[in-house]
């Protein structure tokens, strides 16, 4: 009876380890395949009697063997478990994805566990490494963080012009005033609007005007460069960040924006609308005590823009003493 019982836990066992959705890999000192388990079989299309006594690194190029030995290595040394996620290593078997459900994902996610098997000397001749097929997890996570990025994304970003909004512009700047005040470095802040934007909304109703702010921001980016930030204010008042850029820089920007604009009407229906834009610069200054009084300064100088016939760049350093 005890010898039946014996055969029956032996069979048990070896229709688990066959049946377990997990994988199971024993390997040698030489690293050299021992046990291959079913999952390893079913994901891998090699059979237990293919893999015996080959070297996994042959059998399986793809595995990135100077990272591998490093985690086994401390195992075989330190007789301690290690432990592997999918965040720091997507996988280690290059295994296909096969779920339905997570089929955006090209190959199975995998989290893996390293165990040290001692011999009766307590000797580490082997090591069993575990895997999980975390694919699920994975993808859902993923898609998680995606969502999270493009709601981010959303959040700071003007609906109607595709521009950064108004509070995350602010925010930009405020980090950019601390960080030119800290290195003694040069920024730049140009305030623009629209002239007789009431007008259009007046003449020819408020989608011409959505259309008029569309076409105002399309032509501010292909003017904009890689490190400049370019946000919608409010209304029909848009900033711009030109960051290391001093007062003959910024001139040049918006001189070089006032002109595009002005030669480039647009269509709306039948009509062809030319429109033009009042400018304000304001240079970084060490009167400025912080992001508030630096917006305050180009504000006054595009108001003296508007103030002396618009369509023109006023720069607030040169009119803050008249």
């Amino acid at each position: 009876m005890p010898a039946d019982l014996d055969l029956n836990e032996i069979h048990w066992l070896m229709d688990m380890f066959n049946t377990v959705d997990v994988g199971l890999v024993v390997l040698d000192r030489d690293y050299k395949v021992c046990v291959w388990n079913g999952f390893m079989e079913n994901h891998s299309g090699l059979l237990p009697s293919a893999v015996k006594d080959k070297d996994l690194f042959d059998l399986f190029p793809s595995i990135d063997e100077k990272w591998f030995k490093s985690k086994a290595e401390s195992v075989f040394v330190l007789k301690n478990r290690s432990f592997t996620i999918w965040e720091q290593q997507p996988y280690i078997f290059r295994f296909k994805n096969y779920r339905p459900i997570t089929g955006k994902a090209d190959y199975m996610y995998q989290n893996a566990t390293f165990i040290p098997l001692t011999n009766t000397q307590g000797e580490v001749e082997h090591i069993c490494i575990i895997l999980y097929d975390v694919t699920d997890i994975a993808v859902n996570k993923k898609e998680l963080e995606k969502l999270n990025k493009k709601l981010e994304q959303v959040s700071q970003t003007d609906s109607l012009t595709q521009l950064t909004n108004r509070g995350h512009w602010e925010h930009l700047l405020h980090q950019e005033f601390l960080r030119t005040k800290r290195n003694k470095g040069c920024c730049s802040l140009i305030i623009f609007d629209i002239d007789h934007f009431k007008k259009v909304n007046d003449d020819f109703g408020h989608a011409c005007g959505d259309e008029a702010l569309r076409h105002i921001a399309s032509l501010l980016k292909t003017a904009l460069r890689e490190t400049d930030i370019a946000g919608r204010y409010g209304g029909e008042e848009f900033v711009v960040t030109l960051l290391d850029t001093d007062k003959q820089g910024a001139v040049i920007f918006a001189e070089r924006l006032r002109k595009l604009i002005e030669t480039s009407p647009f269509n709306y229906k039948e009509h062809k609308l030319k429109m033009t834009i009042s400018i304000g610069i304001a240079c970084l200054d060490s009167e400025f005590k912080d992001h508030e009084h630096w917006i305050e300064a180009a504000d006054n100088a595009l108001y003296h823009s508007k103030e002396t016939g618009r369509n023109r760049v006023s720069i607030y350093a040169d009119i803050k003493n008249k």
